[in-house]
């Protein structure tokens, strides 16, 4: 029967050797098992997955061209609504989002919809078989999208196909936003992300990277003075949070944003060939329980730490991180220390953190989250030994575009507040997606809205008359 074989594993990395280099994970299916995992799809009439997804991705369109072993064809069908496959099928919370839908996984397992999407956008990539779209006649409308993370070339890719001139502003060396900096090397190889924002290029996106907005230049200037017709936000939620405890000025307490970014950006994880100037801790404690908590301690562990921990205030039950993430930490050996809280950090002579007192939790009733709420348990507090902390627990609203933006509305939390049909916001012509409107969220959660800005810029764009070029 169609679709009641067993869900094809994907060859992965033994952990005792992953567990030491920074090389991808999973390996990827190869082309008899993605011919294998696509043949269990059902081809619904009435396919659920795709309102699963963000972007709405044609799922049984693409995976039936699979079927037929028309992989580059399968990857271009991706492409008409998602611009970043290679990077979705890495990285996508599928298991909450298309794969959540899939009519097989009421009594069996769902079809794996990210292993086969990342396995035709490799192989297009891989045979080079890329085709680059051709762009639509020249509207004459100049975009600036501030930013180069998902949103914001989700934005530019689309905006450029309709003939609009695009420039993005990037405010690091590198492209790619929090997919460059923040998702490690064995979870998304560097060159995907490069693959893509070339591609993007070649379409005639322009990239301007070292210009951080705001600074170098406002919103307004960008409009009044530059030439540009709309301006799309997309700087993301990078701004580090910490929990405010006594000791946190002590040496090696970094933030996770910090830390990742010392890793990838700065290449820490090629070293010795990059002497990056990051802390190589022993034993190293990670505060949460998210993607970018999973993301810091297997990194620590990579880096060569001795015992890697993560410290969290919740049940297993309730860790925010993926499954499939939270299952390689453990299978790497990283240790878990639930239900517990950090109280304090503990220096020594140097100045440097040598240990934090933390305090026991029990589950309470359910807080605003739906989650049961954890609470201190008296007289519990104990010390765990740590040279390095990294605390995960979560970002604020990147603060830099502010000092410009007076007239754009924000939220009690600092995130702009936008139309969510358009993602316009109070500002006429200036819209905004991505972790700087929603707070930290996922990258297809990112493009999506990058897609519906794009469209509402494209359709408020057309209907202004053309601007008379000077004699």
């Amino acid at each position: 029967m169609i679709g009641s074989s067993p869900r094809t594993k994907m060859p992965e990395q033994p952990p005792e050797i992953r567990a030491r280099n920074f090389k991808e994970v999973p390996f990827g299916l190869s082309e008899e098992l993605a011919l294998s995992e696509a043949s269990r799809c059902l081809n619904c009439k009435n396919p659920l997955c795709v309102q699963g997804c963000p972007v709405g991705v044609k799922i049984p369109e693409f995976i039936k061209l699979i079927k037929e072993e028309q992989f580059a064809a399968a990857a271009r069908k991706i492409k008409e609504t998602n611009a970043l496959p290679a990077v979705c099928g890495r990285v996508c919370p599928q298991e909450v989002q298309c794969e959540a839908k899939c009519i097989l996984g009421i009594k069996h397992e769902p079809v794996a919809i990210g292993y086969l999407e990342r396995f035709c956008a490799d192989y297009e990539r891989e045979m080079e078989l890329t085709e680059i779209p051709e762009p639509a006649p020249p509207t004459g409308k100049r975009v600036a999208v501030i930013g180069s993370g998902p949103s914001g070339l989700t934005v530019a890719g689309d905006l450029v196909k309709l003939g609009h001139e695009v420039v993005i502003f990037e405010a690091l060396h590198k492209p790619g936003g929090v997919l460059t900096y923040g998702i490690p090397e064995f979870r998304l190889p560097k060159k995907i992300v490069q693959a893509e924002v070339d591609n993007l290029i070649k379409q005639g996106a322009d990239l301007q990277v070292d210009s951080v907005m705001g600074k170098m230049r406002s919103v307004d200037e960008l409009m009044n003075e530059d030439g540009f017709d709309a301006v799309y936000i997309g700087v993301g939620a990078g701004l580090p949070r910490f929990m405010n405890i006594p000791g946190e000025n002590l040496n090696n307490i970094y933030s996770a944003n910090e830390y990742l970014t010392r890793v990838n950006l700065m290449k820490a994880y090629l070293f010795p060939i990059y002497a990056t100037p990051v802390e190589k801790g022993k034993k190293v404690a990670v505060i949460g329980g998210g993607n970018v908590a999973m993301d810091s301690v297997r990194t620590a562990l990579r880096l060569g730490a001795e015992k890697a921990m993560i410290v969290y205030r919740r049940a297993k039950e309730q860790l925010p991180g993926r499954k499939e993430e939270v299952h390689h930490a453990e299978q790497e050996g990283v240790e878990f220390h639930l239900l517990h809280n950090p109280i304090r950090y503990i220096g020594d002579e140097n100045g440097c953190v040598k240990a934090m007192e933390c305090i026991k939790m029990e589950l309470g009733e359910p807080d605003s989250s739906g989650r049961r709420r954890p609470i201190p348990i008296e007289g519990s507090e104990f010390m765990l030994e740590c040279d390095m902390v990294i605390v995960s627990i979560g970002t604020g609203a990147n603060p830099v575009i502010f000092s410009t933006l007076p007239d754009v509305n924000r939220n009690k939390w600092g995130y702009i507040e936008v139309n969510e049909e358009t993602m316009e916001t109070s500002k006429p012509f200036v819209y905004a997606g991505g972790d700087i409107v929603t707070g930290s969220a996922t990258v297809i959660q990112a493009m999506g809205a990058g897609r519906i800005a794009a469209n509402a810029i494209h359709k408020k764009l057309s209907e202004q008359p053309k601007k008379k070029k000077d004699k």
